[in-house]
């Protein structure tokens, strides 16, 4: 896959319909096959390629550093705990997963309740499904996004951490940045793995 014919806004999309249940990639490939990009267009092809397929990576580095910046303020790590969870429900994945968690939880105690937290039918025009909206325990996915978000924000003000999040979120991206840019792809795995993974996210978009 040639990687610089990826638009931005495609590779966010990816990220946010792939799957996320994946584990890390190994600690040692991680951290092997670094060398400078030789032009621009290098470097910008690289730079998506590697925050694709090291996305989980990328997120446990981003949430390790945001916890090594505040282990001496709990209230900070918490802060730090919605922030991630608001950003892991933007995944349709991790929402849909959680979602079936919680329902299948409620359902031991209260069926009926279960019944409520099911997602609304997915209408159907011209014989075909219209494309399904994310629901969480019966709520539009939005909801539980703005409220970790709002939760996390009113954590990180009244923690005083502001500056320390800001540095330390500074920092998380810059790192994430610097590997995404110096680490050679792997070659393989671009070549088959997540050249499949790809293509079937983007499936759907191809038959219209």
């Amino acid at each position: 896959m040639d990687w610089g014919n990826v638009t931005v806004e495609d590779l966010m999309e990816a990220l946010r319909e792939v799957e996320w249940s994946t584990p890390p990639r190994p600690i040692p490939e991680f951290f092997s096959r670094f060398t400078a990009p030789r032009s621009y267009s290098k470097w910008t092809s690289r730079l998506k390629c590697n925050l694709y397929y090291y996305r989980t990576n990328y997120f446990i580095l981003i949430m390790f550093i945001l916890a090594v910046g505040f282990i001496r303020r709990p209230l900070s790590i918490v802060a730090a705990l919605f922030t991630g969870l608001s950003l892991a429900f933007l995944n349709d994945s991790f929402a849909v997963t959680f979602n079936e968690k919680v329902t299948r939880t409620v359902r031991q105690f209260s069926p009926h309740l279960a019944a409520k937290m099911r997602p609304p039918i997915t209408p159907v025009l011209r014989g075909r499904p219209t494309k399904r909206s994310i629901h969480i325990c019966g709520w539009p996915r939005s909801v539980f996004v703005f409220f970790f978000a709002a939760v996390s924000c009113v954590l990180w003000f009244t923690s005083s951490s502001l500056l320390s999040v800001a540095w330390a979120l500074v920092i998380a991206l810059l790192a994430t940045l610097i590997h995404a840019s110096l680490r050679t792809p792997n070659l393989k795995a671009r070549l088959n793995t997540f050249r499949e993974e790809f293509r079937a996210v983007w499936r759907n978009y191809s038959e219209i």
